[in-house]
């Protein structure tokens, strides 16, 4: 997942300030995500309850950044993009369920019982994680392969406005 977004900055990286913003907080959940995988590779017992709940509060930042900032700059209302937003918009808001589940479950409290649901349902969010950027990053694609930056620019603006 980090090399994809590696290449994805790469290849899209500078052409808007909400969207490096916005990938930023996606590393910066990965790594997140990562370092709890590894924790719970190395040592039997759970992590600290600070770290699934620094975890959990990345996830709803870059959730509720998504669903409330940058979905709707990153759509046009041309064919294409209104199609896009059709076939992608009905799996992201399954997928943002799935991670409000997660957080719901293990953001505040996290009991020794809970160790292998954690595992499993940490397991899950990953794959759900992934299919979650898989679809963002073809918004993303959408916008500027169809209208580039400025189209991006504009619609951030009128959002503000």
């Amino acid at each position: 997942m980090l090399n994809k977004l590696e290449q994805l900055q790469d290849k899209w990286g500078g052409h808007s300030a909400t969207i490096d913003h916005w990938l930023q907080a996606r590393q910066q959940l990965l790594i997140q995500y990562c370092e709890l995988i590894g924790l719970r590779q190395t040592a039997p017992c759970l992590p600290e309850q600070h770290q699934v709940t620094q975890f959990c509060n990345l996830l709803m930042d870059y959730l509720s950044a998504g669903h409330f900032e940058v979905y709707d700059i990153l759509v046009s209302d041309d064919n294409r993009g209104t199609a896009l937003k059709h076939d992608v918009y009905p799996q992201l808001a399954r997928i943002t369920d799935e991670a409000l589940s997660f957080n719901d479950a293990f953001a505040t409290e996290l009991q020794v019982a809970d160790s292998s649901r954690f595992d499993q349902q940490l397991a899950a969010l990953g794959e759900t994680l992934e299919d979650r950027f898989a679809l963002e990053d073809r918004l993303i694609n959408h916008m500027l392969e169809q209208h580039g930056a400025q189209s991006i620019q504009q619609a951030q603006q009128a959002k503000t406005d």
